[in-house]
């Protein structure tokens, strides 16, 4: 599969509670979508984390958000399949079943932070990633990715010094990619919000109206 040669401009997927999604995430996403040519980069809300406590916020609410924040913006989509699949929301298997939905020559990338990559060993069926995508890691100030062990190995021997393999092969590489970081947080939101705080200008407004009208992290 790492080996099908790419037809088509690359689909990027950036999974994540998104609890809420911020201008952080949304600028974030543009300028890789800019910086690696892709074609679209899909938010995808995960709906059962199986490494950390399901937020109180539901998946269904999350998801509502992100859509909102997208809208109008064509090269940005929201992903809503961990939603309706049951039980944990394994990255594996959203990647195969997008892999299915594209088919096998189009160039598909995993979007990743740092902090992800360091617990990645601890994902289920992590080394068959790259069987049905490409891995961009977003690297961030003051993040050191695995410098020894079996997941440093793993970046290395699969690390590509060019984006263009983006475009030249659908699957198997792995990508280092800096951004600009923007110090927004949703953790910072929601405490914001929790003592009736304002969040504005931290995210879209029309994220924001939901919030109140929904009556959310309060």
């Amino acid at each position: 599969m790492s080996e099908a040669l790419a037809s088509l401009s690359p689909v990027g997927v950036l999974g994540g509670t998104f609890n809420p999604v911020h201008y952080g995430h949304l600028r974030s996403a543009l300028e890789l979508v800019e910086s690696l040519r892709l074609e679209q980069l899909r938010l995808m809300p995960c709906a059962v984390p199986p490494h950390r406590e399901a937020p109180t916020c539901s998946a269904v609410h999350r998801a509502a958000m992100v859509e909102l924040a997208v809208a109008g913006e064509p090269h940005l989509g929201c992903d809503f399949r961990e939603l309706q699949r049951p039980g944990k929301s394994y990255t594996i298997d959203s990647l195969m079943d997008i892999r299915h939905e594209l088919g096998a020559g189009h160039s598909l990338c995993l979007v990743m932070g740092c902090d992800a990559v360091l617990d990645i060993g601890n994902w289920h069926r992590w080394q068959e990633l790259l069987e049905w995508a490409h891995i961009v890691v977003i690297a961030r100030p003051g993040w050191q990715l695995p410098q020894t062990g079996t997941v440093a190995e793993w970046l290395e021997s699969h690390r590509q010094a060019s984006v263009d393999v983006l475009r030249h092969r659908a699957a198997g590489g792995i990508i280092i990619e800096e951004l600009r970081p923007l110090a927004i947080s949703s953790t910072e939101i929601r405490d914001l919000l929790g003592v009736g705080r304002s969040a504005r200008y931290l995210l879209p407004e029309a994220v924001l109206d939901y919030i109140k009208t929904h009556n959310l992290y309060r």
